[in-house]
């Protein structure tokens, strides 16, 4: 069948209307057009969200922030495409592993939300934890040195009469976070460290110091513990979620590690 001039007419100005109709529906959801760029409303809403998952309020007054910011940014991108600079290959590369780390995110999200773990896994997970937390707290103070000769001598300045505990260890240990406090450590189960750490101090007697140097990944130890208390676990319902957590990581663990085995790899 042939159209005559009058239908062929009539579908042109009917796609035309359909252009029309649908460029009207993106500007009337856009947030702005800058230069004849429109900005959508999608983009907002995704920054809006970003920012009340960090605890802020969603008000008139941070979209209106929100706005600003995407319209100082789509000036200056075009102002970069102007220069020539999304051909720069440096800035390409960084373009590619910006596309590559949100289709990560996009992966690992996807996983999560279709993976739900069931309430009996994670109650077993709940007991698994509280056998290796164990029911004891250790209060300590360490210092940590580079090797076993310096720890060595901290152990035989110890021995002297008089010998203080704290100023040796602002003195001489590498660990930061500890030193200016003369070497104490936070309450915590002797899980919460490293193994050889953890065994020593579930061996040390209250008061007393290790006379042998102790050696984990960070470096040599000189511990002494301070005292010692029953630990009372949170109950399931208070540590679901961080339990929830740690079960999808080890699970999304093995699943990359199971992709990366069926990788082809050159």
């Amino acid at each position: 069948m042939r159209l005559t001039k009058f239908s062929r007419l009539t579908i042109v100005s009917i796609f035309s209307l359909i252009a029309m109709s649908t460029a009207q529906a993106q500007a009337a959801t856009a947030v702005a057009k800058v230069n004849g760029v429109i900005i959508p409303q999608s983009r907002l809403e995704l920054m809006v969200k970003a920012n009340i998952a960090q605890g802020q309020a969603d008000n008139p007054e941070m979209r209106k922030a929100l706005r600003e910011n995407l319209i100082t940014e789509e000036i200056l991108a075009q102002e970069a495409i102007k220069k020539g600079l999304d051909r720069d290959q440096e800035v390409v590369t960084q373009l590619e592993l910006s596309r590559q780390a949100v289709l990560v995110r996009a992966f690992q999200a996807n996983y999560i939300k279709n993976n739900v773990v069931s309430d009996e896994t994670l109650r077993k997970e709940y007991e698994i934890l509280k056998v290796q937390m164990g029911d004891k707290e250790y209060k300590a103070r360490h210092i940590l040195v580079e090797n076993e000769n310096e720890a060595r001598d901290v152990i035989a300045s110890l021995k002297k009469k008089g010998a203080d505990f704290g100023k040796i260890a602002s003195e001489k240990s590498r660990d930061d976070g500890s030193k200016d406090s003369g070497g104490e450590l936070d309450w915590s189960p002797a899980a919460a460290y490293v193994r050889p750490f953890a065994e020593t101090l579930e061996k040390l007697q209250k008061g007393k110091f290790t006379e042998e140097p102790v050696q984990t990944s960070f470096g040599w130890h000189v511990i002494e513990l301070t005292d010692v208390r029953p630990m009372t676990f949170p109950p399931f319902d208070e540590i679901k979620q961080n339990i929830q957590q740690r079960v999808l990581q080890r699970e999304f663990a093995a699943v990359v590690q199971d992709l990366r085995s069926k990788a082809k790899v050159e």
